[in-house]
């Protein structure tokens, strides 16, 4: 498999989640350097973050990095997720501030600022994908992830809370750009009504709204026009899940069985698929 970049330049500006704060992000092509953050905030040299497992720090709330020098970029996941789907392995990321725009919550938006300008191929760089050849898992408490041989690339999701309105869910499909373009990337991240005051108190989802984000109350959830799918939760677990697994920067063949997993354990079976 070819490694592959954008086509253009595209900038977007939008708030961020956890901060609140208007982030201008600017997307620029690169050849076989990997991803790449770089925080035009923070002195030249010492600014720039690689995508690396071995930089990501701080998994409770999402995926974040961090580079030698202490330059910090947060809640990547999503865009991520659309990164992989896509197929861009080579990218430098602009950022004027430590997280990414969280845009309506989802990945929907994040795919189309890359259909906008189109993706290419880099030619004569060559991308092996990670197979999957034998059973592999992780397990933390009643928390498992699970890699099976497939012969393509399927993910199977569970999640199950102790909510009067969000309990179990479950859903299983098989990972391709339509599939996950329809399926996947419009799904919301999700928090629940009673985590509002620790959060703002921890200065924390700052930048959170019911525009970019689904809230949960006992009896349903707050946002007035709904869900966009009936189990649009466990769909968003999913869309976290192909992002966090994207630390890898290498396309997945085998079949994954998430179980009530979270970004921690994700990063976990990330560092396990980094050794087949």
């Amino acid at each position: 498999m070819k490694r592959s970049t954008l086509n253009s330049e595209v900038i977007y500006e939008g708030i961020g989640l956890h901060k609140g704060e208007n982030i201008k992000m600017k997307l620029i092509p690169n050849e076989n350097s990997g991803i790449v953050f770089k925080r035009v905030d923070l002195e030249s040299g010492k600014n720039e973050i690689e995508l690396s497992i071995d930089n990501t720090f701080d998994l409770t709330r999402g995926t974040n990095l961090k580079n030698q020098y202490g330059a910090e970029v947060y809640t990547i996941e999503h865009f991520l997720s659309a990164l992989y789907i896509m197929g861009i392995t080579d990218l430098i990321i602009e950022l004027d501030g430590n997280e990414l725009p969280i845009c309506d919550g989802s990945a929907k938006v994040f795919i189309e600022i890359l259909e906008k300008v189109g993706t290419k191929e880099i030619e004569g760089s060559i991308l092996n994908p990670i197979v999957i050849k034998e059973p592999i898992s992780i397990t933390l408490g009643d928390k498992h992830v699970i890699g099976l041989p497939f012969d393509g690339y399927k993910i199977t999701y569970s999640i199950k809370f102790e909510h009067t309105f969000l309990k179990s869910q479950m859903i299983e499909f098989l990972i391709d750009e339509s599939t996950y373009k329809k399926e996947v990337a419009p799904a919301r991240t999700f928090g629940f009504d009673y985590e509002i005051d620790y959060l703002k108190k921890n200065n924390l989802a700052l930048g959170g709204t019911l525009e970019n984000a689904i809230v949960v109350k006992k009896d349903g959830v707050l946002n007035p026009d709904g869900l966009r799918f009936e189990d649009e939760f466990v769909r968003h677990k999913m869309l976290d899940l192909i992002g966090d697994l994207k630390v890898l920067n290498r396309p997945i063949k085998g079949h994954i069985i998430a179980i009530k997993a979270g970004h921690a354990l994700d990063i976990e079976f990330a560092k396990l698929l980094s050794n087949i």
